[in-house]
């Protein structure tokens, strides 16, 4: 469990439940069940992805279950998705530490928000439909109005591709829109999705991951490869971040 009594600079919103550690945190090497698997999550399971080539050409589609279950040669069909990264005024950056009934990489600190856009309304319209799941998905899980999620002040940055197990039957083979806002937003957490959340300054980032991980939790791999290889630039240039916006690049971490 995090110490409470460290103090990372910042007036947190801090939502945290108690990390449970030792043998029962759920993560890489922890099988999932498939036979029972939360009601809520299951639900889920129907929504349609959008499934893309490594180009980021979209070929068609596939349940999200479909999406993430994984094939006889441990991997799993490429699809769209999203990270996004929600800044303060004060340059702070907004994480949670997903629910321990996520189907994958259940109970490991994250981005603000990550998910994916559907094969619905106009969700497919490469950057735009991005944004437009972000807004809604950052709704559902962490209850921030839509008014504090303009998506004109979204600003995308880049793509990245990687392919990551979380357990024997699930993973992630996704091709990633890296998304930044920067505004102050209020949060109403959905226990389904996110169990806490912390505000993070850059300076602090360091002590506070190395905090999650001598208590025996773990980052989730999307971050976890955009904090080492592409996040402290970003951070470091938050006031000119539109400067980095690159649509032709898609950084390969397979």
């Amino acid at each position: 469990m995090l110490s409470k009594s460290l103090k990372f600079g910042v007036a947190a919103t801090r939502n945290l439940v108690k990390q449970t550690q030792g043998p029962h945190i759920r993560g890489l090497s922890t099988p999932c069940n498939k036979n029972k698997l939360d009601p809520v999550q299951e639900s889920l399971l129907a929504e349609p992805c959008i499934l893309v080539d490594e180009s980021d050409n979209i070929i068609g589609q596939a349940s999200k279950r479909e999406c993430h279950e994984l094939l006889a040669d441990g991997t799993s069909p490429l699809h769209r998705a999203f990270s996004l990264f929600i800044f303060n005024e004060k340059g702070e950056l907004l994480l949670q530490q997903r629910s321990d009934s996520k189907i994958t990489f259940p109970s490991m600190w994250t981005n603000t928000c990550c998910s994916h856009p559907l094969m619905q309304g106009d969700e497919p319209d490469g950057v735009t439909g991005v944004k437009l799941a972000a807004q809604r998905r950052t709704t559902i899980e962490l209850g921030i109005p839509e008014s504090q999620l303009n998506v004109n002040k979204m600003q995308y940055l880049t793509r990245i591709l990687y392919n990551a197990p979380s357990d024997g039957a699930w993973g992630e083979h996704e091709l990633d829109y890296i998304l930044f806002l920067k505004g102050n937003v209020t949060t109403a957490l959905n226990s389904e999705e996110v169990q806490a959340t912390e505000w993070i300054a850059r300076q602090h980032f360091p002590e506070f991951i190395s905090s999650i991980q001598a208590s025996g939790a773990k980052l989730t791999p999307w971050f976890s490869l955009i904090s080492r290889h592409l996040l402290p630039k970003w951070w470091k240039n938050l006031d000119r971040i539109n400067e980095f916006e690159d649509h032709k690049t898609i950084h390969k971490f397979n």
